[in-house]
């Protein structure tokens, strides 16, 4: 190893490296493309840090003046770039690395300025890398090594476009790492695309789930959630914890329950700037914040160092994500708990989960209000505080306690202020665990099978299919002829022109009695009774519709049937004989008296009256030919205003025609066109 590099892991504490830095570090792979896959939380950052330093680096393990970038880390989120970026700050601190990051959300121009400095290593989001490089603030010509950090969340997001373009502006004699928690067919096909005869890379044991973390599955009824998430939390009064949901309203909900709860709480979720989401994460790290309420853009790669609780307020959708997300605790060897919040309905989907993952949970009870109150008062007990000396001051102030009051009296004064600081438990209502999960309403119901019926009588009716016979309306036409239930009633098979109906036998005998000698169901068909079983053909399909058989067949566009004149109407006249009503709409003139007389005998046969020329219209009438020459004489072209009489005009006022003298303008008070 460097010996710059060993040098700085020696200053941040580490002593043995984990099971992927160990392979990636190989002296056989210095030159070598990898393919990584390694679960969450086992050093991906500080290993490939370590992978490409041989290649970038060298001999004497330190940088020279900064320029065009030698080596480029690709990560899916903001938040995981800016982590890679301050772990390989660290990494490189003693080798003078000056690393530069191009991530969304960050100001373009002081990026820009930053390349222009010159960096070392340059860590950066897809989209925005793209950017650079087309806008050329990017020089990827002396580019020795390309790190594809969670290359599988890349391919998820749909930057697959963006890093193929970005890997075919690199020069083709770099080194190509790619690091995934999976390996999917879709990252196999980029890795076969773009790197040379890589070494695969696994660490990832199938056998056994990540031994630091503690899976708890906690049933809770659907009106307790929110309140199993604050016991949760009180319970474990973890340094840091991070309750993950699946929606930006979700989080904003929790967000404000929890504050007013009195935890410290922040959030981060995808609707926050960038700005927002850097000062959560580092209130987090500050301690200033104790929970971060996250969608699962926070679930790729974040590393808080005291985080030791991950809720799951609601499951996730696949096992790959229930993965990620409790992966953010548990790392570099800390312990800590994953919890998942299982209402009712998410019982199934929870199990699902723990299934596909390969993961065994404790399914318990959600904590309660007095164990909540026992784990305080241990905590009480076992507190550093009773190892620490105390000033002369506070000595004395105690022996005026002791003077004032009693000891018992302090100790539970000081339980009390104890107690205080932190938010109170709740009551929760209890849900065994060990209860079978209810049944989704989404799933089919199970059909039940119904019990022999026993000996019976078969009846005939003398109507079927054909005679649109249903079982819905023959079923309480039966009951109610016979004086019996449906329950005595077995069988009921239509056929074509006849239906078969099955009656028990101890129910026959008053049957036939309430129903009378006629065997008449309320006028629509007549029993008979049928020695023995009827023989009953299989269902056809019913009269109108298409067979199966003739499904495949080719369909012949519908036309609408023609109708057939009727000679014995006129075509005004309906058959029943009532006049057709006119298709075009009334009008508003009176009809002249002589039609008004034609129409009392509307069919009457005119007499055909001989064609007519008709004269040439003059020269200066030509325009008006065609047109109906009007008749002051005749009331029909009068306008009848309604309410009014015929010629008559509607007096002035708020609907009247306004009086004559001034023409009316569409400005107002602006004078009218002329001309027009």
């Amino acid at each position: 190893m460097i010996q710059t590099l060993a040098d700085a892991l020696a200053h941040q504490g580490y002593d043995t490296l984990t099971p992927v830095q160990e392979a990636v570090t190989d002296p056989a792979l210095v030159q070598k493309d990898l393919l990584v896959s390694a679960q969450t939380g086992s050093g991906k950052t500080v290993g490939f840090g370590l992978a490409i330093g041989p290649t970038i680096l060298p001999d004497d393990g330190a940088f020279g003046p900064a320029g065009r970038p030698l080596a480029l880390i690709i990560a899916p989120t903001r938040e995981l770039a800016l982590q890679v970026k301050r772990e390989l700050q660290w990494l490189y601190s003693k080798a003078g690395a000056v690393i530069a990051s191009t991530v969304g959300g960050m100001d373009f121009r002081d990026e820009r300025r930053a390349l222009e400095r010159g960096a070392h290593i340059v860590v950066s989001t897809p989209g925005r890398l793209r950017d650079h490089i087309m806008r050329a603030t990017l020089d990827l010509s002396e580019i020795r090594a390309i790190v594809l950090d969670e290359a599988d969340e890349m391919l998820d997001l749909g930057f697959r476009e963006d890093l193929e373009f970005i890997l075919d502006e690199a020069p083709a004699t770099r080194r190509t790492l790619m690091f995934s928690a999976t390996v999917p067919p879709m990252i196999a096909k980029l890795a076969k695309s773009y790197q040379d005869d890589a070494v695969r890379i696994s660490t990832v044991t199938k056998e056994k789930q990540h031994s630091d973390i503690t899976y708890r599955a906690l049933p809770v009824a659907q009106h307790d959630a929110d309140n199993a998430i604050i016991n949760v939390l009180r319970y474990y009064e973890a340094p840091n914890a991070i309750v993950f949901a699946n929606t930006r309203a979700m989080v904003t909900r929790l967000t404000t329950r929890l504050s007013n709860r009195g935890f410290s709480v922040v959030a981060l979720s995808g609707e926050l700037s960038q700005q927002e989401r850097s000062h959560a994460l580092q209130a987090m790290r500050d301690g200033r914040a104790r929970v971060c309420v996250a969608t699962d853009v926070a679930a790729r790669g974040i590393d808080l160092p005291q985080l030791e609780l991950v809720i799951h307020a609601e499951l996730p959708t696949n096992a790959e994500t229930l993965l990620h997300r409790s992966g953010r605790t548990g790392r570099a060897g800390r312990k800590g708990v994953s919890a998942m919040i299982v209402p009712p309905k998410m019982r199934r989907r929870a199990e699902n989960l723990l299934k596909w993952g390969k993961l065994s949970a404790e399914w318990a009870a959600a904590p309660s209000a007095e164990e909540i109150q026992t784990k305080d008062e241990e905590r009480l007990l076992t507190d550093n505080i009773w190892a620490e000396e105390f000033t002369q001051s506070e000595q004395a102030f105690a022996t005026r306690l002791l003077d004032t009051h009693s000891a018992e009296k302090i100790a539970a004064a000081y339980l009390r202020l104890f107690q205080g600081k932190t938010s109170a438990p709740e009551d929760l209502s209890f849900v065994d665990p060990k209860a079978p999960p209810a049944r989704d309403e989404r799933a089919p119901k199970e059909r039940k099978e119904r019990a022999p019926f026993g000996p019976s009588q078969w009846f005939h009716i003398d109507i079927g299919r054909e005679g649109k016979a249903e079982a819905r309306w023959l079923l309480p036409m039966i009951c109610k002829a016979g004086g019996i239930t449906k329950k005595e009633i077995g069988a009921i098979r239509i056929q074509p022109n006849e239906t078969f109906v099955e009656i028990s036998s101890p129910a026959v005998a008053g049957f036939l009695k309430t129903i009378g000698s006629d065997m008449r169901l309320e006028n629509q068909g007549t029993l008979s009774a049928v020695d023995g079983v009827p023989q009953i053909s299989e269902r056809g399909a019913r009269p109108g519709k298409r067979p199966k058989d003739d499904a495949a067949k080719p369909q012949k566009p519908y036309a609408k049937p023609k109708r057939a004149p009727r000679e014995d109407a006129p075509k005004d006249q309906r058959p029943d004989g009532a006049p057709r009503k006119s298709q075009h709409k009334k009008s508003n003139f009176a009809k002249p008296a002589e039609k008004q007389h034609r129409d009392e005998a509307p069919y009457a046969e005119k007499p055909k009256a001989k064609p007519r020329k008709k004269p040439e219209p003059k020269r200066d009438d030509k325009r008006l030919a065609g047109k109906p020459k009007s008749n002051a004489s005749d009331p029909s072209k009068r306008f009848t205003p309604p309410g009014g009489k015929p010629g008559g005009r509607k007096p002035a006022g708020k609907h009247g025609a306004k009086p004559a003298g001034k023409p009316r303008s569409k400005g107002g008070s602006a004078p009218p066109r002329r001309g027009r």
